[in-house]
């Protein structure tokens, strides 16, 4: 489940990263690979810093915005003026040093800066480049790329909410992170032909490409048979029952994948009769009457509570469960003995603060929480003053760097 205490190797122990990214996508992909080992340096603006360490509330005691500590832990900061000659130059001289480079900025402003792929690419070879944009270098390169505006343009909100209400976006920035592990995906693949080939190469992934992708059956229905599909509230296109449901206190989750689970569904529901019911006998059928199905199946539902009729599904064998509050999922995942929140190292005098644990288990080497969200530029002295000063021995002319910096 992760190392709190911050002992034992790490998958990534040895990769250094230098994040140039800020705000959700290329945060949420640095820090899971930092959870796996990698040090990442974080590179921020001198007095601003990433924009969302002023998105708050809610902020923790010290007024830190939550959203900042949400994605950036295990990460060192360092503030680099990158319009001024001596930041990008601090800035050359951390990319001699790294194995990776992440950025999210407009496409062609780290080229205005000489940090773009080509100005890199001859004397370091072995780097591995992320670029993240919200609609790629061509024709979008100049369209800000905002979760929410990706969102609307890229179809999700027109399939998200009620039939007959307006159009909803997901309850959190979904394209961001969907993004931030496509592109976690796309530097493990690049350091691992690295690896074999000794070539670091350029990884592009984009917020409205990733979000087409991750469109799935909706995407591919449109692809494949033309459909362009609409609102549906919580009902499935091509499943039911697979959907909420009213009960005696709050609504249920029925997510009905084969016949046999309707079945057993139809019998705890005292109504055995429905799976035989020719309306209802298969999927097909059922998403051919599903508002009858509805009906039918809501009567019964709202005779008694959600938790009741939770557990009888669930040990049926049928997948059902409540519509939980964020504190309720929490205390769920606690009971089943997944990964919720841990105690990871905290700023300033406090021993520990909570946070999100990391998602993957790895048995060998599993995530670890060594270093608590970064000040603004708190490490930039020990990364440029510091003993990590040495070329990186992945680059074969690293460039000349700075070893007595001005205070940034």
């Amino acid at each position: 489940m992760g190392n709190k205490d911050g002992t034992g190797r790490g998958a990534l122990e040895g990769v250094r990263i230098a994040d140039f990214s800020r705000v959700l996508a290329g945060p949420y992909a640095t820090m899971l690979l930092a959870d796996l080992g990698a040090d990442v340096v974080k590179v921020e603006r001198p007095g601003a810093g990433d924009e969302t360490r002023q998105w708050c509330p809610p902020a923790d005691e010290n007024g830190t915005s939550t959203y900042f500590l949400g994605v950036n832990r295990n990460k060192r900061s360092v503030a680099l003026d990158l319009a001024s000659e001596t930041g990008r130059e601090r800035a050359r001289a951390l990319i001699a040093e790294s194995d990776v480079l992440v950025e999210n900025f407009r496409p062609g402003t780290m080229e205005r800066l000489g940090l773009g792929h080509q100005d890199l690419t001859d004397r370091h070879p072995r780097l591995v480049y992320c670029s993240i944009s919200g609609f790629g270098t061509g024709d979008g390169a100049a369209i800000p790329g905002y979760d929410l505006l990706v969102q609307a343009v890229g179809g999700l909100m027109s399939v998200t909410g009620r039939p007959d209400g307006e159009p909803v976006k997901a309850g959190v920035a979904l394209v961001d992170v969907i993004t931030g592990l496509h592109a976690t995906l796309g530097i493990m693949a690049a350091l691992r032909h690295r690896d074999a080939t000794g070539e670091g190469q350029r990884v592009e992934v984009s917020l409205l490409g990733s979000l087409l992708s991750a469109m799935v059956n909706q995407a591919s229905g449109y692809a494949v048979a033309g459909v362009v599909p609409g609102r549906m509230g919580n009902a499935h296109p091509s499943i039911a029952p697979y959907e909420t449901f009213p009960t005696a206190d709050r609504p249920l989750a029925l997510a009905v994948g084969n016949d046999g689970q309707f079945a057993a569904l139809a019998a705890v529901l005292g109504c055995s009769g429905l799976a035989r019911d020719d309306r209802f006998r298969t999927n097909p059928d059922r998403v051919a009457h599903r508002d009858e199905l509805r009906k039918a199946l809501s009567d019964r539902l709202v005779t008694a509570g959600a938790d009741h009729w939770s557990a009888a599904l669930l040990a049926a064998g049928v997948p059902a469960g409540p519509v939980n509050t964020l504190d309720e999922a929490f205390d769920f995942a606690h009971r089943l003995g997944l990964p919720g929140i841990v105690d990871v190292p905290a700023p300033g005098d406090a021993a520990v603060s909570r946070q999100v644990a990391h998602p993957i288990a790895l048995s060998a080497s599993p995530a670890r929480y060594r270093l608590p969200p970064p000040g603004l530029g708190e490490h930039t002295a020990e990364v440029f003053r510091g003993p990590a000063q040495a070329p990186n021995p992945h680059d074969e002319t690293p460039e000349p760097h700075d070893d007595t910096p001005e205070p940034a």
